[in-house]
């Protein structure tokens, strides 16, 4: 399927995708991709920089789920889809060139292979808060507030004490 110009947005912007992969016993495996990009029109992609078991889990079973979500307007989109793990070749080669043209400064060593997802599905992720008729500018200010909340309270990141 195509990557719509919303969702290649999204996922630029953004740059988190959380990957869900099926272990052998048949339990789910959730990873955080900070590496998390659009290949092309059809594919994301991520780097393997510490994901033993996410890449495991494709090289035995194909099917992935990516979620990328803005926590800020709590929307964005999940994408179904298959899984390649790349350790070499031309398909490394060019996932190497697309992280650094979107300024990625892992070390080419440090990247271990690169997972290129055919997506099949994709649908819009949308938070239930917008069930109450609020605008994303309202899910926003609710979000910045509860942040500068979250900085002014005992123990949290602006306390210095």
């Amino acid at each position: 399927m195509q990557l719509t110009d919303d969702m290649k947005r999204v996922v630029l912007e953004q740059r988190l995708g959380y990957a869900a992969t099926v272990c052998a016993d048949s339990t789910p495996n959730l990873s955080p991709k900070g590496t998390t990009t659009v290949f092309d029109d059809e594919h994301l992609m991520f780097a393997h920089i510490h994901s033993p078991q996410t890449v495991r889990n494709l090289q035995r079973n194909p099917a992935i789920e990516i979620n990328v979500v803005d926590p800020i307007v709590r929307k964005g989109y999940r994408f179904k889809g298959l899984g390649t793990v790349h350790l070499d070749g031309e398909m490394y080669e060019r996932g190497l060139r697309v992280l650094v043209e979107r300024g990625s400064r892992t070390p080419r060593e440090r990247i271990n292979a690169i997972v290129i997802v055919t997506i099949e599905t994709a649908a819009p992720l949308i938070s239930p808060v917008y069930d109450a008729g609020l605008s994303e500018q309202e899910v926003a200010a609710q979000w910045e507030g509860r942040r500068n909340a979250l900085r002014k309270e005992p123990g949290g990141p602006a306390d210095s004490s």
